[in-house]
């Protein structure tokens, strides 16, 4: 799922400039396509709760010293609840999405998710009492257009069951899941306004292995030898990911890094062909540039 920026209500960004932060990102765009790879690459042989419960305790492991420092902020949170409810959110979004990694294309996967912006603008309204610029929602109208050109023959087919072209129903179900999950955990972020974004990396992932011990313990399957290493791979890209993120929108504004942010699909889309052997078929590369377009239309538009 492409990422969304989060919202940093921490110290303002650095001096070191747009060309460093878009380094970061492009870091964190090559890492997060590495690790839905290795999630694809698990494929159904391990239950998703799994795979995200072990996702979460191999970086809680790799940033454990972080923790160890920041432990009286952690303890200090300003609304404790919110930032169980952000986890929560998250947890439900990681497991749908990382189900519909195994299930479907990555591009198809990737193309659905840019539905999570338009999610996010509605329930931020009806949640927070957000105001949205019109530009806003001409581009969100485009964006629903351009998803459902890359995804409507494929569901269409879905639907009708065994018709060419069809995709598994509960993939679906599971990236659209993902999607109002999402979008409900950055709700909650936004609200978030005066906690650090550290500190809520830290909590996020103590509290993502918490909240998945016991449902993975439940459907717990013997992992074999050999998946191991992608296992720990997808725990060390998620978490190194994550500290690139961080440290782009630390470096440069938001709004110089967000086109860049665009071209998720464009990696999830190569990725799928070099190592699955996925073609993308026409509907979804036109619903692709429908997507990329309305999302830099409306970029130039609302930036500052």
């Amino acid at each position: 799922m492409p990422r969304q920026p989060e919202p940093d209500h921490g110290p303002a960004a650095e001096p070191a400039g747009t060309g460093i932060g878009l380094a970061w990102l492009l870091s964190d765009m090559t890492l997060v396509t590495g690790m839905t790879v290795l999630v694809k690459m698990t494929g159904t042989a391990l239950p998703s709760v799994q795979v995200v419960f072990l996702r979460a305790l191999i970086g809680l492991l790799l940033i454990l010293p972080l923790i160890w420092k920041r432990r009286r902020d952690l303890l200090a949170l300003h609304q404790p609840w919110r930032n169980g409810l952000r986890v929560l959110c998250n947890a439900m979004a990681l497991n749908a999405n990382f189900y519909a990694l195994a299930a479907l294309p990555l591009a198809m996967v990737n193309a659905i998710g840019y539905l999570r912006p338009i999610v996010t603008m509605v329930l931020s309204i009806l949640l927070l009492g957000e105001l949205i610029p019109r530009a806003r929602w001409v581009g969100a109208a485009g964006i629903v257009a351009g998803v459902a050109i890359a995804t409507g023959p494929q569901i269409a087919a879905s639907l009708k069951g065994g018709a060419p072209g069809a995709l598994p129903l509960a993939g679906l179900a599971a990236a659209f899941l993902s999607v109002l999950f999402g979008a409900l955990a950055l709700v909650q972020t936004r609200a978030l306004r005066r906690e650090s974004p550290t500190v809520m990396m830290l909590f996020y992932t103590l509290g993502l292995t918490v909240l998945t011990a016991l449902p993975a313990a439940h459907a717990w399957q013997p992992v074999a030898r050999e998946t191991w290493p992608a296992l720990l791979g997808i725990g060390a890209l998620a978490q190194a990911g994550q500290y690139c993120f961080l440290r782009a929108y630390r470096a440069a504004e938001a709004s110089a890094l967000a086109p860049l942010s665009y071209g998720s699909i464009l990696f999830a889309t190569g990725a799928g062909w070099l190592f699955f052997g996925e073609v993308p078929a026409w509907n979804l590369l036109l619903g692709a540039c429908v997507i990329l377009a309305c999302l830099l239309w409306t970029w130039r538009r609302t930036r500052p």
